[in-house]
């Protein structure tokens, strides 16, 4: 079985040839392709000079596109996708890699301590809930970048993916969505080097906003249907206010059951369409 590593990196050279020399050392025969995403600085030639393999971006593009470019590019019967920030231990690419023979999707899960403070923890563990809510799975560490997949599997999900951070978010909930196998084990991550790319108020609710996007695109019922129960319910309060009160049913309480009914065809049809997508997927 071949191993490829894909590492997505943008302005790391602090840290990538360190990274590299790691998986060189303790996985020796693993394929390390580094994808530059349009750094300013020496990523590139750092990760080249460390034995890694370089495919530059003319400009950057984004993270989730540099993850793509890898896979795309690699030839390993596993990929394992990890970061260049140094984060990620390569001593752990074993471990996960012998699971991922019985798993389609491995996860390296953070402790509390992994996280860059408690406020980005605190809101992992909201966007863990509402991940699980959607897909009614332990969902353990939503937007860990640590993961091994099997090639032949998750190329028919690369049209999927989106550009950016979110990547690991799209890629859990396609595989769980279309009844793959997914295992979380937990991992140690170090302090990483340099600052993090991620503003946690800015890119925390534009990720909010993508989590909801996201699970409206795989599980869209789960957001249509309690939204529907909701305008019913109101519905239903209001006629008997206003039956109780005045003897007859209202505008606003008709308005507010046909609001239900209209929620709840499109959430009917747009679960339709979710299936076709995986339907096109499995034909891929």
């Amino acid at each position: 079985m071949k191993i490829s590593v894909v590492i997505p990196v943008y302005n790391e050279a602090q840290a990538i040839g360190e990274v590299v020399r790691g998986i060189r050392n303790y996985v020796p025969d693993a394929e390390i392709l580094v994808v530059d995403d349009g750094s300013t600085d020496d990523s590139g030639r750092v990760a080249r000079e460390a034995g890694a393999y370089v495919w530059s971006h003319p400009y950057n593009v984004g993270n989730g596109a540099a993850v793509k470019t890898g896979i795309r590019l690699a030839s390993g019967d596993k990929i394992v996708l990890m970061d260049g920030d140094g984060q990620h231990d390569p001593e752990d690419i074993t471990r996960l890699v012998e699971a991922s023979e019985k798993y389609d999707l491995v996860v390296g899960a953070r402790d509390p301590g992994g996280h860059a403070n408690h406020f980005r923890f605190t809101a992992n563990q909201v966007y863990n809930l509402i991940a699980r809510y959607a897909t009614q799975f332990p969902i353990k560490d939503l937007t860990s970048g640590f993961r091994v997949i099997d090639r032949d599997t998750v190329i028919s999900y690369l049209y999927l993916l989106p550009n950016s951070f979110s990547y690991p978010t799209t890629l859990t909930l396609a595989y769980l969505r279309s009844g793959r196998t997914v295992c979380y084990l937990p991992i140690q991550a170090k302090k990483r080097s340099g600052k993090s790319k991620i503003k946690l108020f800015r890119d925390g609710i534009r990720f909010l906003l993508i989590l909801v996007k996201i699970i409206t695109l795989f599980s869209p019922f789960r957001v249509f249907l309690p939204v529907s129960f909701v305008f019913f319910l109101l519905g239903l309060i209001n006629y008997a206010l206003t039956f109780f009160a005045y003897g007859r049913f209202t505008n606003m309480s008709a308005l507010l059951l046909i609001t239900s009914v209209i929620v709840f065809m499109i959430g009917l049809v747009s679960e339709q369409i979710t299936q076709l997508r995986y339907d096109r997927v499995e034909k891929r």
